[in-house]
């Protein structure tokens, strides 16, 4: 069988982590061909102590120092120590099916793919109604548009070709062909890459019928600033490809310049405010009726509010990080000095 190397990047992770490496240890591929590189940003929660216990245990795995600190750098510092033929990202806030490896090492020869993923089960990150109200929006078509990964796909079995997929499972080769992840992206450094991929005429798969089990941010604050640095960083992404990526992308930015332009220009112009309250009423009424839903779905109507309120956190902060992205990185030419960046958890 083909030698596989895992990659983790991770970062104070402490609650996760042995639930990842457990989830590893269990699937079915043969482990004399696995290796486990754990990638660490020098986490400070006791999360390295977890992973030297495996460590320890089991010679496959093993941790590497990341002192950047973020997930690209831990990416590619795992890539250059990785032996396999195949590199298989995994991340440690997810659990993965005990036939996860051997499936997506197959589908990558069947298909004579370069990259294919499996899609998300967004669970919640903890207990209560706001951890629900999160990861059900991060679920849902009005939270996240079309990406299909992300949505659940019912009975539909058969690999969707597709522009990203989480996570992802890569032949060696073509990180040789096309280059490594881009360390200045701190978010929305797997879109890059596989816009890239798919420009040197790579081909992306997604199969649904291999669940992920996602946690989802436990609270406002920490997906405010996931979602946050996600607009940020689009603008840069589309600088560095010369182009726009997806639709979805671009939806959160419409939304938000649609209520605050109007709201800027209104002193001068009184009347163009109806237009703002005209945007955001049209806005309320439809994430109303979709938290509702929702919610009665759930059979939990006091999920309604937290809802509304997670669908409108992910849309204005991602519409508001994608605004001030296009002024950093097109209007003023800003350039990221990795060694000061660092990634919210």
């Amino acid at each position: 069988m083909i030698e596989v190397s895992i990659i983790i990047p991770c970062r104070n992770e402490k609650d996760y982590i042995a639930g990842v490496l457990d989830s590893i240890l269990a699937n079915d591929y043969p482990k004399e061909k696995l290796e486990v590189i754990v990638s660490d940003g020098m986490s400070e929660d006791g999360t390295r102590s977890i992973i030297e216990q495996y460590a320890n245990r089991l010679p496959f795995i093993r941790l590497v120092d990341n002192p950047k600190k973020i997930v690209p750098c831990a990416l590619n510092e795992a890539i250059r120590n990785a032996k396999g033929q195949i590199i298989m990202r995994m991340d440690a806030h997810a659990v993965y099916p005990s036939n996860y490896i051997s499936r997506l090492v197959s589908a990558l020869q069947d298909l004579k793919a370069d990259n294919v993923g499996a899609a998300w089960e967004t669970l919640p990150g903890g207990p209560g109604l706001v951890p629900k109200a999160i990861a059900l929006a991060l679920s849902h078509p009005f939270g996240v548009g079309n990406a299909t990964y992300r949505l659940n796909n019912g009975e539909k079995c058969a690999p969707v070709e597709t522009d990203t997929v989480p996570f992802g499972c890569y032949r060696k080769a073509v990180f040789d062909r096309i280059g490594l992840f881009d360390e200045e992206l701190v978010r929305n450094q797997d879109n890059e890459f596989n816009e890239r991929l798919k420009k040197a005429g790579g081909r992306i798969f997604l199969l649904p019928d291999v669940k992920i089990q996602y946690f989802a941010r436990k609270n406002f604050s920490k997906l405010w600033k996931m979602f946050y640095q996600y607009g940020y960083f689009g603008p840069l992404v589309d600088k560095k490809l010369g182009k726009p990526t997806r639709l979805r992308r671009y939806v959160p930015l419409v939304f938000v310049l649609s209520i605050g332009l109007p709201a800027l220009i209104m002193p001068f112009f009184p009347k163009i405010g109806l237009v703002g309250v005209g945007s955001f009423s049209l806005y309320a009424l439809v994430n109303l009726l979709f938290s509702y839903l929702l919610a009665t779905r759930e059979k939990q109507l006091a999920l309604a509010a937290f809802l509304f309120y997670s669908f409108l956190v992910s849309h204005l902060s991602y519409g508001l990080g994608h605004i001030r992205g296009i002024l950093d990185f097109w209007v003023l030419g800003k350039k990221l000095e990795v060694e000061r960046v660092t990634i919210s958890r």
